[in-house]
């Protein structure tokens, strides 16, 4: 089963392969997704990583307070939407 972890903190200039590759140290990633601004596509500075559940602890343990780009990254499980 996949679980989402949200990514907090991260460099503006970060792109999804960046992200992608950051995480890919600490375990296997399925897919990463940077949240964008509607009007000028730049970054909101968080994102969302999906991982299989099995992988979540470890990656969270490591990845939360992890620097990255000279910022320390703040990694929690998401909360899913409110509807």
């Amino acid at each position: 089963m996949q679980k989402t972890l949200y990514v907090g903190n991260i460099p503006w200039s970060t792109k999804e392969d960046d992200l992608q590759e950051f995480f890919s140290q600490y375990g296997e990633i399925i897919e990463c997704r940077i949240i964008t601004e509607r009007a000028t596509g730049r970054s909101r500075g968080y994102g969302f990583v999906e991982v299989e559940e099995e992988n979540m602890e470890a990656i969270l343990e490591q990845a939360n307070g992890a620097e990255m780009e000279g910022r320390k990254i703040v990694v929690n499980e998401a909360k899913p939407r409110e509807q």
